[in-house]
């Protein structure tokens, strides 16, 4: 994705499309709140979908946010070695102002799509359907929402298969840090920000560099990176039994700080 630049004035089509997706974006924060109210019968809306912490503490989010962030720049340092190493890429170190603003409006983008999939979308699953179906329709929609007709066959199925596992392991993520999003926002925005941060300034991809490992477009559709993300979900699994224990689902995990 990239990121919207509002300092631009030669705007292209798909950034025009952009702009009106976070115009849909701002109009959804703005009633968020009176449906959480009305819908899901909570006086505290922004805590119950995760946006403010329990006990309203500012560090305990920005701890929550740093820990995915520093999980982001794991798996992207992981995924540069190998680039560098076999000459898939040559380092540049380039970087500008601008690109630090882009990278800043992605993060703001990822906090944005963590709302909606893991936090109004999860909720409302919860309730239209089982505990059990919830975080995996979570995760399947988050993945098709991001599905992209231009790639062939195998490609897309790679790209969403990725996207499914990664919409799995933000709601893992969400319940191990008891219902906060700022965990999921951090490790989100940060894969976001800086494969674009890193793309476009500090290295130069080869045309060699290899699917199974770049992927199609991003390193979510690439073999390996697939493979790594498994792990890591696997590592998450004791917050994944959501299914069988729905107390420590979202809709619960969020509610203990709201009145219902």
């Amino acid at each position: 994705m990239q990121p919207f630049r509002l300092y631009r004035s030669d705007l292209l089509p798909e950034e025009l499309a952009l702009f009106g997706t976070l115009i849909s974006f701002i109009s959804f924060l703005f009633f968020m709140p009176g449906w959480a109210k009305v819908r899901w019968k909570t006086s505290s809306p922004w805590i119950y979908l995760g946006l403010v912490e329990k006990k309203k503490s500012l560090n305990l989010a920005l701890t929550k946010f740093s820990r995915g962030l520093l999980l982001a720049a794991f798996l992207l340092v992981l995924l540069m070695g190998p680039i560098l190493l076999f000459g898939w890429g040559e380092w540049l170190g380039s970087w500008s102002p601008r690109l630090v603003v882009d990278a800043l409006l992605l993060v703001v983008w990822g906090l944005l799509e963590e709302l909606i999939f893991r936090g109004w979308l999860w909720h409302e699953l919860e309730y239209l359907i089982s505990a059990r179906l919830a975080i995996f329709t979570q995760a399947a929609i988050f993945s098709v929402a991001h599905i992209r007709f231009t790639f062939n066959f195998w490609d897309l199925w790679l790209l969403l298969l990725g996207l499914f596992v990664l919409g799995l392991i933000l709601a893992a993520r969400r319940i191990l840090d008891k219902g906060s999003l700022w965990g999921c926002i951090g490790l989100h925005g940060g894969l976001a920000a800086g494969w674009f941060v890193l793309t476009n300034g500090l290295i130069s991809l080869s045309s060699n560099a290899p699917i199974w490992l770049v992927g199609p477009a991003n390193p979510i559709g690439g073999g390996v990176p697939i493979a790594v993300l498994c792990v890591i979900l696997l590592l998450q699994v004791n917050a994944v039994p959501i299914t069988r224990r729905p107390s420590n689902g979202a809709r619960n995990a969020s509610s203990k700080g709201a009145t219902p």
